[in-house]
């Protein structure tokens, strides 16, 4: 990549998007401009960019995480040759002071006063591959389906314990529950299927099922997370089980804790895991019986045993 020079800001909406460009020092070279959220909208945009003398060569595009609405402009920008970055829209807002008015104009000169400020922390965006996509695609529509078996599990035991019976009523949550687990196993097999059909994955597959506790739904889980990292302690703290110290001065000091919150389903599948290997595994169980023995809570244990599969997961 030659010299930078140029930082173009976009602000995502569902149908328009909103962009500005500026120079460091800062100064303003485009004054915000709206564009159709779509692909005539992009070639209209990436037009202008030349217009203004924004080649590719030495301008960078930054855009705030928007999920799906930002998704196809960013693919159109990547074949275009333009180096995209794509922020969490909670650290640009942090990079300024919550003055003045909020509009789609502001938004877009901010983010790329953002781009130029902190260039040597940006997050540069990179297209997954088509078989990745379709595995993050089917995680979560499985997750999905079994929120709502659940859904319904817990609605017919409600019914089912009313004096007055409604035999139509349990019959329909008996039938979506059947339904949805036939789904759930159909999605199953196809994330197996593009998995054993990738020449990366599936080695990657195989490696991770002969870690003792990590499953097929867990071993997917971290294929598609081993594309961000393969530390273990940045994955534990995205995770949210990494211990990190509470500390300030010398009158606040709190033992070392995690966060406790991070993306649900990895995390309940390493939680079962780690269970799974303190039952199974005598040197896990005889680590385990050892530290509540010393008066450690079980919940800090498994914590910890949670911890050293990462790790084992990382190095393998």
């Amino acid at each position: 990549m030659t010299q930078i020079k140029y930082f173009v800001g976009i602000d995502i909406a569902s149908r328009t998007f909103t962009a500005a460009a500026g120079a460091m020092p800062w100064k303003v070279i485009c004054t915000p401009q709206e564009f159709e959220n779509e692909e005539d909208g992009f070639q209209v945009f990436v037009n202008w960019l030349i217009q203004h003398q924004l080649q590719a060569d030495h301008t960078i595009i930054c855009m705030e995480a928007t999920g799906v609405y930002g998704e196809c402009l960013a693919y159109f920008l990547h074949v275009k040759g333009y180096p995209v970055c794509v922020e969490p829209p909670l650290k640009v807002k942090r990079a300024f002071k919550p003055n003045g008015p909020k509009t789609d104009a502001v938004d877009s000169l901010q983010i790329a006063e953002y781009a130029g400020r902190y260039f040597d922390q940006l997050t540069w965006w990179q297209p997954n591959s088509d078989v990745l996509e379709q595995i993050k695609v089917l995680l979560a529509t499985r997750e999905q389906f079994v929120v709502q078996r659940t859904t319904h599990k817990n609605a017919l035991q409600a019914i089912q314990r009313k004096v007055v019976k409604t035999p139509f009523a349990e019959q329909a949550h008996l039938q979506m529950m059947e339904q949805l687990k036939k789904q759930i196993h159909a999605i199953e097999q196809e994330i197996r299927r593009l998995i054993e059909s990738d020449s990366t994955f599936k080695p990657m597959l195989l490696l991770l099922l002969s870690i003792p506790g990590v499953g097929f739904l867990l071993a997917a889980h971290l294929i598609v997370l081993s594309q961000v990292s393969l530390n273990s302690r940045q994955i534990a703290s995205y995770l949210g089980v990494a211990p990190n110290e509470y500390s300030s001065g010398s009158s606040v000091y709190k033992h070392a804790t995690s966060r406790h919150f991070g993306p649900q389903t990895i995390r309940k599948l390493l939680y079962l895991a780690a269970c799974s290997v303190r039952t199974h595994r005598s040197e896990f169980r005889t680590y385990f019986q050892r530290k509540t023995a010393e008066g450690k809570s079980a919940r800090l244990v498994l914590n910890n045993i949670e911890n050293k599969l990462l790790k084992i997961i990382c190095a393998v």
